[in-house]
């Protein structure tokens, strides 16, 4: 089992940047997927992004691609996010996770993720 700790989130004006970082304690191999999720009040869990910790595979939510890139650092075993250009709608609880057995058609669901940080809030203000 792996620990994930998030950090970075905070009070941001639209058109601004954040970045998240995700610290996982544990083993993490090189077919397990790391993703991204946030959560706004009163609305479900919502893919952002994912990759797997190779590398070589990534993907984005429609509503964030071009402006959001996924990395991960192997040697410190932390994955980011970089948000750019961020807007209003962006605002959530964010929440990073890791996939052991990942099914590349089920990146972007919630429930096949096994591990999750607590969260941190982002508030973009406009």
């Amino acid at each position: 089992q792996v620990q994930l700790v998030e950090s970075g989130g905070g009070l941001v004006q639209a058109g601004g940047s954040l970045r998240l970082s995700c610290a996982a304690s544990g083993r993490i191999f090189n077919s397990n997927v790391m993703g991204w999720f946030r959560q706004a009040p009163g609305k479900g869990r919502e893919f952002v992004a994912a990759i797997t910790w190779s590398g070589s595979l990534s993907d984005y939510a429609d509503s964030v691609k071009g402006r959001f890139t996924i990395s991960r650092d192997i040697a410190g075993i932390t994955v980011y996010l970089q948000m750019n250009s961020l807007k209003p709608e962006d605002t959530a609880v964010y929440y990073c996770a890791v996939n052991y057995a990942p099914a590349i058609s089920r990146l972007s669901v919630p429930s096949s993720y096994d591990d999750w940080g607590q969260g941190t809030q982002v508030t973009v203000s406009s």
